[in-house]
Order: structure tokens, then C-alpha cells, then sequence
């Protein structure tokens, strides 16, 4: 079948001219995948083509690059499915890391997240003669997370660590939960009031993306969901996340529908006039633009079928 790639390049030596598309086009076999193609390049075409590779079997995680626009590991990736037709393939190196050549990227801010969840086990206690055992239940529930291989195309995908840095990401955030959700980790509190502060589990805003990406099926944005539910079932409700989750269940399950201006107020407390006022603003913005929703009216009001809605967040809570 016909390839057709283009591939971003970025020489640091060159820097000053910024990144760049090369096109290439070549003859391969209908069973190849992008990984196979860019090494055909790499072999017979263009060798100053630098990417990162090892297993090729989708294990070790390190030809994860941005097929399409989309975070994918090129090694299972077949060529036939992104280009059916020939269509030009666009391959680029992973997003929200530093390039350092082509379609090679910097891994310390990868790594740098996972670190900072210390992601191994505290026992607590006296050390058994033996090794420390897990029920096969807790075991179970942990093979998920366990299933990373640390790829990063999750932190790629990521729409909060394009506008913040600071966010430990969904890579981290599923390692963690690996641990606290560990019954033979001895510093499970300790772990969750770390994940409750600032930039930790609570500023992921669902946008699903890591699950989508995600080549082994560790969706990690359900075990950062799991992460809250440990967090609010620990007690810990007085920081603006959790605010927010309890806000917003009361508002909906009592009117059938979200109280924005109430959901802000609960959220950030009465108090904190700096939050409160940014958010002003933005609901002043939404409803020039008509964004914001006015069907009953500028004041809140309880919605047709708001009992029916009420009676299913009973049911879910017992």
C-alpha cells in the first residue's frame, strides 16, 4: 500500500526556525503499522529522523506520539486504519511535554508527576515473618490501575495541562489511587489529604480524553473519580472540590437543575471575595454572549419532574 506521512520535525540546533512538516512517501507491506513506516524512513529514506521505540508489542510504552491529532502508541497502530485510502497521515510528537528532537520528548515532567504521588508502598506496623498479603478482592481491584505501562499518552491527551502545569495529571492521579486503594499501604490518609489539596484530583473536569487514549483500558479518569469518592468518604469535605460535588448533587436533587450562582457561593465560601468576584464576571460574560440558560427566569426555580429527580439521588445514596 501507498504511505503517505507528514512529520513534524524540530532540530534544537535550529531552534530559532521552529518545528516544520516533512512529507514522505513510500511503498509498504498492508500489514505495517505507523511505528513500521517511520522506521522504514528512518532506515531507507531519511536516518536524522529521531524517534523513540523499543518492544514493539505494546508493552513497554515508548513510541506513544500523536497520530491525527489523536495520542496513540504508533506499535498498534496500523497504518490501514488511520489511511484506509491513502489519506496523509499526520504523526507528531506527544503534547504538553518539551520536544527535544522530532518526534522525541523530554519524559522528566512525565516522571516528575509520578514521583510526586510517591508511587510505592508504605506499610505501617510490625513487618510480618512473611511477605504482606492482599485479599484476591483487593488485588482484583487493583489490576486495572496496575495495567499502566506508562506510555503518557494520557498526559498528552490532557486538556487541563494545557492550560495548567501544575496538575498532576491523569498518569499520576491513576498511579496514586493504585496505592491509596492498596489495603497493605500504611499512609492511606496521609495520601488522600495530599490528592485533596490544590491542582490534585479535583481540577480534572471529565473531559474523558485519557480514557479515550488510554491503549490498555486504565481509564484514568475513573480512578481519579474513585480518588474522590475515597476522599469524601474519609471526610475530608471542607476544600473547594468537594464543596463543589456536595453543591451540586443538593441543587439538582432538590430543584432538578444546577443553581449556578449557589454552586460558585458553596464552592469558594461566602468569604472569598477574589473568587466569588472572578466568577461574577464570567457569569456576566456567559450571559451577554447568551450562554447562560434563563428559561425560568433570572431567579432559580424548582423544575417540572424536580421529585422524580429527587427520588433517583435517594435511591443512588442507599
Amino acid at each position: 500500500m501507498q504511505a503517505n506521512l507528514q512529520v513534524r520535525r524540530y532540530d534544537p540546533e535550529l531552534s530559532e526556525q521552529g518545528s516544520h512538516l516533512q512529507e514522505y512517501h513510500l511503498e509498504v507491506p498492508d500489514h505495517f503499522t505507523v511505528l513500521d513506516t517511520l522506521m522504514k524512513v528512518r532506515e531507507e529514506d531519511d536516518p536524522s529522523l529521531a524517534l523513540r521505540c523499543s518492544c514493539r508489542a505494546s508493552i513497554c510504552g515508548s513510541c506513544a506520539m500523536t497520530v491525527n491529532g489523536r495520542a496513540s502508541l504508533v506499535c498498534k497502530t496500523r497504518l490501514s486504519e488511520v489511511s484506509p485510502n491513502g489519506e496523509t497521515v499526520l504523526v507528531e510528537p506527544m503534547n504538553n511535554q518539551r520536544v527535544v528532537k522530532d518526534l522525541v520528548i523530554d519524559l522528566q515532567f512525565f516522571w516528575g508527576k509520578v514521583r510526586a504521588v510517591e508511587p510505592y508502598l508504605k506499610p505501617r506496623g510490625e513487618e510480618p515473618e512473611g511477605e504482606y498479603i492482599a485479599s484476591n478482592e483487593s488485588m482484583l481491584n487493583l489490576l486495572t490501575p496496575m495495567g499502566c505501562i506508562m506510555c503518557g499518552a494520557c498526559v498528552s491527551a490532557c486538556t487541563v495541562l494545557e492550560v495548567d502545569k501544575n496538575f498532576l495529571g491523569p498518569a499520576a492521579l491513576a498511579k496514586a489511587y493504585r496505592f491509596v486503594a492498596d489495603p497493605r499501604d500504611g499512609e492511606t490518609q496521609q495520601r488522600l489529604e495530599a490528592l485533596n489539596d490544590e491542582s490534585g484530583a479535583w481540577d480534572c473536569t471529565r473531559c474523558y480524553m485519557c480514557v479515550d487514549v488510554c491503549p490498555k483500558g486504565v481509564a484514568p479518569m475513573e480512578r481519579i473519580m474513585d480518588i474522590r469518592e475515597l476522599i469524601m468518604e474519609a471526610g475530608m469535605t471542607n476544600t473547594p472540590g468537594a464543596r463543589h460535588v456536595e453543591s451540586f448533587a443538593r441543587t439538582v436533587a432538590h430543584s432538578g437543575r444546577l443553581d449556578e450562582p449557589m454552586l460558585a457561593i458553596d464552592t469558594w465560601g461566602r468569604t472569598n471575595v477574589v473568587k466569588l468576584m472572578g466568577n461574577a464576571m464570567l457569569g456576566f460574560r456567559t450571559l451577554r454572549r447568551g450562554k447562560l440558560p434563563l428559561r425560568s427566569g433570572p431567579f432559580h426555580q424548582k423544575q417540572p419532574g424536580a421529585d422524580a429527580v429527587g427520588r433517583i439521588f435517594k435511591r443512588l445514596s442507599k
